[in-house]
């Protein structure tokens, strides 16, 4: 058990031990709940399709910032074809 102080803004730091044991990483994101005076913090996996969209504007061609739509082969069909 660690011990750790509440800033005047509310925050925490979260022991190593204990983001290394529940993967949270920079940019994680975290709820917490509370009941019977205990508080519970749950790491929110992200749904595959947030992780794509992250990563999308990450990909550049021809010095042009692409997005998930210029990867969807179905937006790439042209009426009649």
């Amino acid at each position: 058990m660690s011990i750790v102080s509440v800033t005047s803004k509310g925050q925490v730091t979260i022991p190593i031990q204990v983001r290394r044991a529940l993967g949270i990483k920079t940019g994680a994101k975290v709820t917490f709940t509370a009941k019977n005076g205990v508080a519970q913090l749950e790491v929110v996996k992200p749904h595959a399709s947030a992780i794509l969209a992250e990563g999308a504007g990450m990909l550049r061609a021809g010095g042009k910032a692409r997005s998930l739509r210029d990867f969807d082969t179905a937006s790439l069909l042209k009426p009649g074809k």
